[in-house]
């Protein structure tokens, strides 16, 4: 495409979409105006800092004044002198953590492998359903398994059937029961940072330790491993964080010794003080966790200086491998898909008809007709739409700032602004709700002077600062893949900072920021850690309505509530993969000419 003429030089035809775009005569930047100014980056930063700081550092700063109270440190003693309630809690919770982390790389990339590198019968239909798990929100997963395998579960009361047995086979309780909920839960974190990895690694690497002699153990420990690294220290965050924050699995299974369950515990029994010792503990160990993983990450370089082709999948060709892949496949199909069906099938069971039978024997619509056609029913659906919305929209306009302020800007404490946003993705939930209930129970600048807890505002907030770093990472994402120099030229050619941000970098970047908000939104709308200990009547969310129903025994309705939970994730996450496919190349190309 040609450039338009100037004053140096002589006439030239220019296209008629060039001379669309290009303003009359070749303005260019001031460099006394606001955007060209040193101090621009920071006149944009300085509210984004204000905003991590008085709700999310600031909170933090408040849980921990309110857990020292008089000062002498009583509650954190509990913790150091060793035995009692604190210190097991926390034993457990972080056992449980690494013993999580454990299960679920396990299972994970022993997935991603076997997908990635065979061909056998029945692989297709595992692929296309084995994030089945990630699409169930967190209280709505425990649930199922409770309903498949706890005592009074469909599989333990089946095999006591089938076997005449006085006691439920193969029933899981208590910490077992956690261990198999986070693992069917959490895998998913490892099975898609290790495919990846897998898909873009280089077969060429593996074939030249075979032919130096390697055994399979050798290569996989010296080969592949070490190739893996950076996916299994990004699964291990994931699974070690969400595990460490968990609380609807220790709930239904029991467990009361952990520390989110202290947490809940004490806020309900009125003492916010060790309530806030054990979030302010919990964050740190959440925190430290974190920074080890990333410096265990930063010690060397991983990366391949090989240029080889993806591995292609082998075909498995013993006849007694095919048959025994084909039995794996029906099993691990049954496995993913019934928690699933079983909230499926128990929503349209009658409440309270459903004592000591394998299945539900009475069914019915009603707990579905309830839910639309009663105003107190359906407002918890209301609820969670309400305050998803509102907080996604906060989430949107504060993340692809703070991404664009780090990714674009030099400035002093650039560092500081990412640090913030980590430690939103660090906290816990029940942690977050502590840290602004013991912030906002009195009015501040942050909250212009009002009470925010038993507040409407309490509620978007929470999950403001608990999804902030989805849309910010996926927009960051977003941002280190586009180049900059398309926003250079609209500004050379006169278009505003304001004009050039949101007519290329935004558009350049909204896939990303699509896929973010509506990440953000679903979790929104599943999320119950930090709901359960902030919410009020008048507030009360889906997740919240679902345990409540649970502990009023009518569990036809609470699966039926989990079933419009089910239902609404699955069509965000496609309207988000067509937002996605159908704006990805339209934008960058309208953008790209835009610049032109």
């Amino acid at each position: 495409m040609r450039r338009a003429a100037t004053a140096d030089d002589t006439v030239r035809p220019v296209s008629s979409e060039t001379a669309a775009a290009t303003p009359p005569g070749p303005r260019r930047r001031s460099s006394g105006s606001v955007t060209g100014s040193r101090w621009f980056p920071y006149v944009l930063v300085l509210p984004l800092a204000l905003v991590l700081w008085g709700y999310i550092v600031q909170p933090m700063l408040a849980t921990f004044a309110e857990s020292v109270g008089d000062g002498s440190g009583a509650n954190y003693s509990a913790f150091l002198s060793g035995g009692g309630v604190a210190r097991q809690s926390l034993i457990n919770s972080v056992v449980i953590s690494l013993v999580s982390v454990v299960l679920c790389a396990a299972v994970g990339v022993s997935m991603a492998f076997l997908l990635r590198r065979f061909q056998f019968p029945g692989r297709s239909v595992i692929e296309a359903i084995i994030l089945v798990p990630a699409a169930l929100p967190p209280l709505i997963g425990a649930i199922s398994f409770q309903l498949l395998y706890s005592e009074t579960g469909i599989v333990p009361r089946a095999l006591q059937r089938l076997l005449g047995t006085e006691e439920p086979v193969l029933s899981v309780s208590g910490i077992a029961g956690v261990l198999v909920v986070h693992t069917f839960t959490m895998y998913p974190f490892f099975y898609l940072a290790a495919s990846a990895a897998l898909k873009g690694m280089d077969p060429s690497v593996e074939e030249a330790a075979y032919n130096l002699g390697a055994s399979r153990v050798r290569v996989w420990r010296t080969v592949l491993l070490p190739m893996l690294t950076p996916a299994l220290v990004s699964g291990a965050l994931l699974v070690f964080m969400t595990s460490l924050a968990s609380y609807t699995a220790p709930l239904l299974f029991g467990v009361d010794q952990t520390m989110t369950m202290q947490i809940y515990i004490n806020r309900t029994n009125g003492d916010m003080p060790l309530a806030s010792t054990y979030a302010s503990v919990l964050g740190v160990v959440s925190i430290l966790f974190l920074l080890v993983m990333r410096w265990y990450e930063g010690r060397r370089s991983y990366r391949s200086q090989s240029k080889g082709i993806a591995a292609h999948r082998r075909e498995v060709t013993n006849p007694v491998a095919r048959w025994l892949a084909m039995a794996g496949s029906l099993v691990a199909v049954a496995v993913l898909l019934a928690p699933a069906a079983t909230i499926a099938l128990v929503a349209f069971s009658r409440d309270g008809s459903w004592t000591t039978q394998v299945l539900p024997e009475e069914y019915t619509l009603e707990n579905f007709t309830a839910i639309v056609s009663e105003p107190k029913a359906f407002e918890p659906i209301l609820n969670s739409l309400t305050i998803s919305a509102v907080a996604t929209a906060a989430i949107i306009v504060v993340g692809v700032l703070i991404a664009y302020a780090v990714r674009r800007l030099q400035f002093v404490g650039r560092s500081l602004l990412d640090i913030g946003v980590m430690l939103a993705w660090a906290l816990p939930g029940t942690v977050v709700a502590i840290n602004l209930i013991a912030a906002f129970s009195t009015g501040n600048v942050f909250s212009f002077g009002k009470v925010l807890v038993a507040t409407f505002w309490i509620m978007p907030l929470a999950y403001f600062v608990r999804f902030l770093p989805m849309v910010f990472r996926s927009t960051s994402a977003a941002l280190a893949q586009t180049d900059p120099a398309l926003e250079e030229a609209a500004r050379n050619l006169g278009a505003s900072w304001a004009r050039s941000f949101l007519t290329i970098t935004v558009r350049l970047v909204l896939p990303g920021v699509i896929a973010g908000a509506l990440l953000a939104f679903v979790h929104g709308v599943g999320e119950f850690v930090a709901s359960v200990l902030i919410y009020t009547s008048r507030t009360e969310p889906i997740s919240v309505a679902i345990n409540n129903s649970m502990y009023r025994f009518e569990i036809g309705t609470a699966s039926a509530y989990g079933l419009l939970q089910i239902v609404l994730i699955f069509i965000v996450m496609l309207v988000s993969g067509r937002l996605e496919r159908g704006r990805s190349s339209g934008n960058a190309k309208e953008a790209a000419a835009w610049a032109n």
